[in-house]
């Protein structure tokens, strides 16, 4: 684990949340269950496979050791996360989390959650997605599908959008939504539906069409979406949904599934889409092996 010690030893007094050391990316051996996130004032530890009292113990040290270089007099907050079982088993280790817990990003300000659950209200590898949608968003018409806690709508929202329209099966996290949106005093111009996309393609159409739609789903979430089943019903919706040269970003957190996946489907399934670009991830999410990285893919409307 010595990447991850040298990481914090020379990490920089940070602002917005990120992602400060990422093993399971592979540029690291020996460190791939690892991963390291700042969710202000938190520092967030999390290990994919079981640790010891020792290696928390030198983590500890080491984080206590660069804050009061960064921070003096500041106290120290962190948690550790086990993601051992396919569960998160989530402890305080230092310090305390405040609540409620807002954090910044480019701008916008999130509530997020770090002690419980495995996601934390804002998915730090999507940021590009989100700069790249605050850009392209000004008087649009914007669709956000699994939506979860609306951090898309925010930003579209920022970026000057007409209207967003959120949809996600989750009420509790479309409530955490509409408190971001309070949060950043946006304009009223976000509708909010806890429904089941795949039933709501009336209300969906409806409310079209749209300049842009992003489609961020769950890879799989038993009873809700199977990527390799589920997908292309989303893509063969989208040129009756899209305005034309409309815009989409599929995004894709598969490692199983990489890029050619998406193509295919889009090949099959709405041809007249062309793929303009797939979107960068952020600097620290690098991997040795690309496609199983997050995808992000734009393409066009005809």
């Amino acid at each position: 684990m010595q990447a991850l010690l040298n990481c914090i030893a020379q990490m920089p007094l940070l602002g917005d949340a990120q992602r400060v050391f990422h093993g399971r990316g592979g540029m690291y051996p020996g460190c791939e269950q690892w991963s390291l996130d700042w969710f202000a004032p938190v520092w967030v530890l999390t290990s994919f496979k079981p640790v010891t009292d020792e290696e928390l113990a030198a983590c500890h040290s080491a984080l206590e050791s660069r804050w009061q270089t960064l921070a003096p007099g500041q106290p120290l907050n962190w948690v550790f996360q086990s993601r051992v079982t396919g569960e998160a088993d989530t402890r305080l280790m230092a310090g305390s989390v405040p609540e409620p817990h807002v954090v910044s990003e480019q701008g916008a300000r999130y509530i997020v959650h770090v002690m419980r659950g495995q996601n934390h209200g804002l998915f730090l590898d999507m940021a590009h997605g989100r700069e790249w949608l605050k850009n392209h968003s000004k008087h649009e018409n914007v669709l956000n599908l699994f939506a979860y806690t609306c951090a898309f709508s925010v930003v579209a929202l920022q970026g000057g959008a007409a209207q967003v329209v959120n949809l996600d099966m989750s009420q509790g996290a479309l409530a955490i939504g509409q408190q971001n949106h309070r949060l950043n005093d946006l304009p009223p111009k976000a509708r909010f539906l806890g429904h089941d996309i795949f039933k709501t393609w009336g209300k969906i159409n409806k409310m079209g069409p749209y300049g842009v739609i992003v489609i961020d789903p769950p890879s799989y979430q038993k009873g809700s979406f199977i990527a390799t089943k589920d997908y292309i019903k989303l893509i063969r919706r989208l040129p009756d949904l899209l305005e034309p040269q409309g815009h989409v970003l599929l995004c894709l957190n598969a490692p199983e599934l990489d890029t050619q996946f998406l193509h295919a489907q889009v090949a099959e399934a709405a041809p007249s889409l062309r793929f303009v670009e797939r979107l960068a991830n952020p600097a620290a999410f690098v991997d040795i092996e690309p496609e199983k990285s997050l995808k992000v893919l734009h393409y066009q409307n005809a």
